[in-house]
């Protein structure tokens, strides 16, 4: 089957699995977001949820947030992956954005990606989820689906969003984005997945890819 052909079967599958697509992330205002965002690389969406509240009714503005000790930030996020790091950046992305843009969170690739902690992933997901913009953020989970349907053939996430922007069409890439997530976590997880069974993978993937999988 031709790539153009599965895209246009998965957009309809998803559409029907996932017609509403909220953001997993709890925030209040595109600030927040950033913030979880940020926090979400290498931790759970569920365990961001968890510890955003009590940071969040400390400081949720850029204003607010320059103000905290970084040992304050610290404490309140110490259950995710690389809390010091991320304490640090947190603290100092909103000083940034005090100093360079008035404590307004910017729309641009350029200008969050040139933010402390915020990579292209990042900014794509605040410009896509807060500002409507069409973008297609690569996490772990689109990564590996576009790998295992044979949408691109997963080198780099760089590759990756390069050839799902080259198949889906723009108006869908945002919703797209979240759709294939909460497919991946439904349905295609990382380990001990028969590809044979998944709706998708069982008639995306090749034999090949099929085999392969089997033998992890």
């Amino acid at each position: 089957m031709k790539r153009a052909d599965k895209a246009i079967r998965i957009v309809e599958m998803l559409e029907e699995l996932y017609p509403e697509t909220p953001v997993p992330l709890d925030h209040t205002n595109t600030f927040e977001l950033l913030v979880a965002v940020l926090m979400s690389a290498q931790t759970t969406d569920l365990k961001v949820n968890e510890v955003t509240p009590a940071l969040f009714a400390k400081a949720n503005t850029p204003e607010q947030m320059s103000k905290l000790p970084v040992q304050t930030i610290l404490e309140d996020i110490r259950q995710v992956g690389l809390a010091p790091t991320k304490a640090k950046n947190i603290r100092r992305l909103s000083e940034l954005l005090v100093e360079r843009h008035d404590g307004v969170i910017p729309d641009s690739f350029e200008a969050l990606e040139a933010l402390p902690g915020v990579g292209h992933k990042t900014a794509g997901v605040v410009l896509a989820q807060a500002f409507d913009i069409p973008a297609f953020p690569i996490d772990t989970h689109i990564h590996r689906l576009a790998a295992r349907w044979g949408l691109s053939n997963g080198t780099t996430v760089e590759r990756t969003e390069r050839d799902l922007k080259a198949i889906f069409p723009k108006e869908l890439w945002n919703k797209l984005h979240l759709q294939i997530i909460f497919f991946g976590r439904e349905y295609c997880p990382a380990r001990n997945h028969d590809l044979t069974q998944c709706p998708i993978c069982s008639w995306t993937a090749t034999k090949k890819r099929i085999a392969q999988e089997a033998k992890r």
